[in-house]
């Protein structure tokens, strides 16, 4: 059985930064595909971040370009997102997600991810 566990979130001030992470377990993390999603309270669950199993291939939400990173420490079995340039509309919890399906790819489609945390708050106060 697969785990994840996410943490690093917390409240920031508008323009600051924040790195979460996400720790794998139960399975060696660098068979996945992963991504981030996040929601905000009355909003449904978007995308924003995905990176393929060994870390070739990225794509992100158009709402965060520029200013989140991700990445992934197969060795650590530990994906992370680097969180720049904070703004209110960042408030969200930020879910971590596992993609099993066969070969490298990014996904955008949380139905696309069987594996899923219990989500880390971020909160960006102005």
């Amino acid at each position: 059985q697969v785990q994840l566990v996410e943490s690093g979130g917390g409240v920031v001030q508008t323009g600051g930064s924040l790195r979460l992470s996400c720790a794998v377990s139960g399975r060696a993390a660098r068979i996945y595909n992963m991504g981030w999603f996040r929601q905000s309270p009355g909003k449904e669950r978007d995308f924003v971040a995905s990176i393929s199993q060994l870390g070739g291939s990225e794509f992100f939400a158009d709402s965060v370009k520029g200013r989140f990173t991700m990445s992934r420490d197969n060795a650590r079995n530990t994906v992370y997102l680097q969180m720049n340039s904070l703004k209110a509309e960042d408030t969200a919890v930020y879910y971590c997600a596992a993609d099993d399906a066969p070969g490298s790819r990014t996904e955008d489609n949380e139905g696309s991810y069987e594996y899923w945390g219990r989500g880390t708050q971020v909160t960006v106060s102005s």
